[in-house]
């Protein structure tokens, strides 16, 4: 094999690796989101971790964070702005990063 060929073989892994990193982020990241709306939302334990995974499940409705944001603005109605959860989401990816490299 040459070392053109190993080079590809690398960046493909690299590029895998990163899609793979970056979907478990922002999957890690809703996650984060679901459990900062549902104590805003007074709900705790299983009850808090279920509406958590709402959210989650919600991301895969449309490409973006779109879904995520009308899902969660909705159900905090006047808890929260649309703009107040882009916010949190943006400093929560920045958390949800940080876990998984800690975990790695």
């Amino acid at each position: 094999m040459t070392s053109f060929d190993d080079r590809e073989h690398a960046f493909e892994a690299k590029f895998a690796h990163d899609a793979d990193m970056q979907f478990r982020a922002e999957a890690r990241r809703n996650k984060l989101v679901g459990l900062w709306a549902a104590e805003l939302l007074g709900k705790t334990g299983a009850a808090a971790q279920d509406y958590a995974m709402s959210v989650v499940s919600a991301d895969f409705e449309e490409p973006g964070i779109e879904d995520v944001v009308r899902k969660v603005a909705a159900d905090l109605k006047d808890k929260a702005s649309e703009a107040e959860v882009r916010a949190k989401m943006g400093a929560l990816l920045a958390v949800a990063k940080a876990q998984l490299m800690a975990e790695l």
